[in-house]
């Protein structure tokens, strides 16, 4: 059977939940890190977006026929034949990939490598083949008195840093002559048709690179040369995308949409949304009345927002932006750390340097290391991860002291001593701004939560400082404030209610009813690695470093079995990774994300108090403990992400807007007096089985497939969340039954969900008429006594008008007002 690369990779994160207890005993409890299944998929993602963006950008250079630009080339442009020019670039790009890259194939990095592949191209293949006039200036706006500035331009095209591409094609150049032979020469020496009017300074020039004599056993020996860098890796042969042959590509979508694959055309158009369509992964979308002959136009021409247009201009960001800050704290920065009780400066410099250590290691031990043969690539490897870890601890030092200032204003004070000691929130700022770097670079072997694992905190603390991250950093680019409310959505709706998080350890205080429940499941965090245990781990003192991903491993106590994580943590840890990633959000993820609307959001509580120990009392006053402040201000996040995923279903499904008040009304009191129900499970299996409960309470027509139909195509929906929901059969009371197990959505809801909100489905039936049993589910008894008082629940929401705004409950179809720009 001949399986599809999408087909599997759509299968696989079902079968990682049916396999993870038979796995789990073969190959130890951390056999998810060593299957690499995420790294897999977000690889054949990028290089989805990236052999699309090739060929777009190939076919705007060049020919698309080897035949001279007679009638095939028409011909050749429609259909799936490859040149052999065409061959040799993405063949030398995954040379470079192997050998130049081993560990951190970041999209940014290969999109510097596919653009030096591009220059190398330009230089080489014969000028018959072009598809460019080289005296085009809206293309080549860079020149000098000795002709155009060949590297120079490409960046200003592609955004791309011109030091880095310089050093790529450096190594490209390197490549060429260790694998293919060839030998380097500087092109200001050699005379070529190819040079003319190009400013060949610093460029390399190699004779004959291209010469039809000489292609075809090029071609041979970087395959052969794949082959052997390649051989029992076990991995996803990366040929596949040049290759004619599409039935191993398939088709349908991939991650919910993430890459819509189909036929012989191979159309990566929708990524990450099944509603937005991106139509140009890599070169600048140009008017079609830009030239005559079609070559591509003005400078000026509006470019489309691609998966890698939108990373390079993010990186841009990056490179302008937080760069060319010190990597040491600021004259005003030092003011707080040396106002605090005692000077903080020290603790703190040196926090950052070990944990950011920690998430961006050098290479050699512990990281997935797929060495070539080349001296260079532990040696860039390192080079990476050192830039890397300057531009989080930039970005760092910038948000700290703009937080900082904000503190001081709110408590009138510059003594931020509890808020600057405080461990946790220092890590958690770390977290956010290395998670950001990666997220920029879009990072392959490094995705979330890596950030989380490597420095010993959890998904509650992390999401305390997202809102604040984001509103002290003005200069964040759209794409990653959406990459971070995405990860607060995703922290809100299941990880925080996985076991180990430290929302249990509040929640003990804040409730102390449901201490008992949470003792009983062991779901409490285990204490905080220390600072000195993550220095000994990394051996950071030597500047050598040792994996960290199992150090939470080591300190969890044996009566857990090793494991931290939750049951249920292989469906909800595998994630779309264009969603962690890529962040190309839909219109209708845009408003999902309406959870941080910050123009008329007030002013958060004092950060201190929200890092501050749970029992005690809050600053701000009120007799509450900072626990039951902290629980007070999640829960109203999770009521609002659930009331924009209610009124996206009430849409979907066409309900009127009392059906829309039951099912908010009912997931509200489930939160404050079931709340137990959602411990290790996602908020959306609540919130599925609230529609069905009120559906029959109020006698309406609505199958739970109906339900589920809808869901599915829910821009946040994966299958496992009605496949494989958590339950725990000894509090179900159920008779010879002890384990814990995972259930279809169906099953939970008649099992578990009826008797524990029976009796608030009661509250909301028709008054005055008696509820019988059989109208809720085929349940025969009633373990729950009286529903206990409860505070009266709130009317549902005001959302976020966020635009654009979908004007049709059946079909994508999204309306947004036109800018006065326009």
């Amino acid at each position: 059977m001949k399986l599809n690369i999408v087909d599997f990779f759509k299968e696989l994160p079902q079968f990682l939940v049916k396999s993870g207890p038979i796995l789990s005993n073969i190959y130890g409890a951390d056999w998810e890190n060593r299957l690499e299944a995420k790294e897999l998929q977000a690889n054949f993602v990028h290089l989805s977006i990236l052999s699309k963006s090739y060929k777009r950008i190939y076919r705007e250079f060049f020919l698309p026929s080897d035949a001279n630009g007679d009638k095939q080339s028409a011909a050749a442009s429609t259909s799936g034949y490859i040149s052999d020019y065409h061959r040799f670039g993405w063949l030398l790009f995954l040379a470079l990939r192997i050998h130049a890259f081993s560990r951190f194939k970041d999209l940014v990095t290969c999109t510097n490598g596919l653009v030096s592949i591009l220059a190398i191209l330009i230089i080489h293949v014969p000028v018959r083949f072009r598809n460019f006039n080289i005296h085009d200036s809206s293309r080549f706006v860079k020149k000098s008195n000795k002709g155009v500035d060949l590297i120079a331009s490409l960046c200003s095209i592609y955004d791309t840093s011109e030091d880095d591409l310089r050093k790529i094609m450096e190594k490209t150049n390197t490549l060429i002559a260790d694998i293919l032979k060839k030998k380097p020469c500087e092109a200001s020496e050699c005379k070529s048709e190819n040079l003319e009017n190009i400013d060949t300074d610093g460029l390399i020039y190699f004779e004959n690179l291209m010469d039809d004599s000489s292609l075809s056993s090029s071609l041979n020996i970087l395959e052969k040369d794949y082959d052997n860098a390649t051989r029992n890796k076990g991995e996803l042969d990366e040929r596949v995308f040049i290759n004619e042959d599409d039935s191993l590509l398939g088709s349908g979508s991939l991650s919910g949409g993430a890459v819509n694959i189909t036929g012989a055309k191979r159309k990566f158009d929708s990524l990450a949304s099944p509603v937005k369509t991106i139509t140009s992964p890599l070169s600048p979308h140009r008017s079609s009345a830009s030239h005559p002959n079609g070559i591509a136009g003005g400078a000026t021409s509006k470019m489309v927002v691609t998966p890698v247009s939108t990373a390079m201009t993010t990186a841009k960001w990056l490179r302008t932006v937080i760069c060319p800050l010190p990597s040491k704290p600021s004259a005003e920065l030092e003011r707080f750390l040396k106002s605090c009780d005692k000077d903080v400066t020290t603790d703190v410099m040196r926090r950052a340097h070990i944990i950011l250590e920690a998430i961006f290691p050098s290479s050699g031990l512990g990281e997935r290391c797929v060495t070539g043969s080349l001296q260079g690539a532990n040696l860039m490897d390192n080079i990476w991860a050192e830039q890397r870890r300057l531009e989080a601890l930039k970005l760092y030092y910038r948000v700290l002291e703009a937080m900082c200032t904000a503190e001081a204003q709110v408590l009138h004070a510059k003594n931020l001593t509890s808020l600057l000691t405080n461990e946790r929130f220092h890590r958690c700022m770390l977290a956010c701004s290395a998670e950001l770097v990666l997220a920029t670079h879009k990072t392959v072997t490094m995705l979330f939560p890596a950030v989380l694992e490597r420095t010993g905190i959890t998904a509650f603390d992390l999401s305390k400082v997202i809102e604040s991250f984001i509103r002290h950093e003005e200069s964040l680019p759209r794409e990653l404030r959406r990459h971070l409310n995405s990860l607060e959505e995703r922290l809100l709706e299941s990880m925080v209610w996985e076991k180990g998080s430290s929302m249990y350890n509040s929640l003990t205080v804040a409730r102390p009813v449901l201490s008992a429940e949470i003792n009983r499941l062991g779901l409490l965090a285990d204490p905080m690695p220390s600072l000195d245990a993550i220095a000994t781990h990394i051996n950071f003192s030597s500047g050598g470093l040792s994996p960290v991903h199992s150090l939470h491993k080591h300190e969890t106590s044996p009566g857990q079995n090793g494991d931290i994580r939750s049951p249920k943590r292989p469906c909800t840890d595998y994630r779309s990774v264009l969603v962690e990633r890529n962040n190309f959000t839909s219109p209708v993820k845009d408003r999902l994300l309406g959870l941080n609307n910050l123009k008329s959001k007030p002013l958060p509580p004092p950060l201190q108090s929200a890092f501050a120990s749970p029992t005690r009392p809050n600053p701000g006053g009120g007799g509450e403990t900072c626990a039951e402040t902290g629980i007070n201000i999640f829960f109203c996040k999770i009521n609002k992400l659930a009331a924009v995923r209610i009124n996206a279903m009430v849409e979907r499904l066409q309900l009127s807007q009392q059906i829309r008040e039951s099912v908010y009304c009912l997931f509200q009191q489930i939160l404050n007096q079931r709340t137990s129900l959602f411990f290790n499970r996602h908020i959306d299996q609540i919130i599925l089985c609230c529609f069905y409960g009120v559906a029959k309470i109020s006698q309406l027509n609505l199958t739970f497939r109906e339900i589920i139909y809808n869901y599915r195509k829910q821009p946040q929906c994966k299958p496992q969340v009605f496949r494989s929901v958590f339950v725990d059969w000894a509090s179900a009371r159920q008779s010879g039954r002890s384990e814990q197990d995972h259930v279809d959505i169906i099953t939970f809801y008649n099992k578990i969900f009826v008797p524990a909100v029976k009796p608030l489905l009661v509250e909301l039936g028709p008054a005055g008429t008696a509820m019988k049993t059989n109208r809720v589910s085929e349940v025969n008894h009633n373990n729950d006594g009286p529903c206990p008082g409860s505070p009266k629940v709130s009317v549902f929401p005001a959302l976020p008008d966020m635009s654009p705004k979908k004007v049709s409950a059946t079909h994508n179809v999204y309306v947004s007002p036109l800018r006065t720009s326009k």
